[in-house]
C-alpha cells in the first residue's frame, strides 16, 4: 500500500492548514496510508476539550482522522515546550486516542517511507 505524509506547522484556528490536511488525508485514507506528523504549533491541533465558537474543532477533526487509520504524531520537544506531556507509550492525557506524542526522529522515518510528502506550512 502506498504512503502519503502530511507535515503541519501552524496551530490550529491560524490558518485552513489542519481543515486542508484534513479533506487531503481523508481523501487518501480510501487508497493509501496516511501518516500525519505535527511540528511547532501544530502539536496544538489535536487538544482535547477545544470549543471554537466560530470555528470547526479541528482536535475533533483529527481525533476522527486517527480512529480512520491514519498515523498521527506530535513531537516530543515541540509537545513539551508547549505543556503537553507524553506518556511512557507516546499517549497523553491532552490528545484524543491513537494521537502520540513521539520523536522528531520519526519525522525522516515517515518521509523515507512515504511515497508523497505535503508540507503545509507558512
Amino acid at each position: 500500500m502506498k504512503t502519503l505524509t502530511i507535515i503541519l506547522t501552524d496551530g490550529p484556528y491560524i490558518s485552513e492548514y489542519a481543515q486542508i490536511a484534513k479533506k487531503i488525508a481523508e481523501a487518501a485514507l480510501k487508497r493509501y496510508q496516511v501518516n500525519i506528523f505535527l511540528y511547532l504549533d501544530a502539536v496544538h491541533i489535536p487538544r482535547k476539550g477545544q470549543k471554537p465558537a466560530f470555528f470547526a474543532d479541528e482536535g475533533g477533526l483529527f481525533a476522527d482522522l486517527a480512529r480512520e487509520g491514519a498515523v498521527i504524531r506530535a513531537c516530543s520537544r515541540c509537545a513539551a515546550a508547549r505543556g503537553y506531556l507524553a506518556e511512557e507509550d507516546g499517549s497523553s492525557q491532552d490528545y484524543p486516542d491513537g494521537i502520540k506524542i513521539t520523536s522528531l526522529y520519526d519525522l525522516p522515518v515517515m518521509i523515507q517511507g512515504s511515497d508523497g510528502v505535503i508540507t503545509l506550512c507558512r
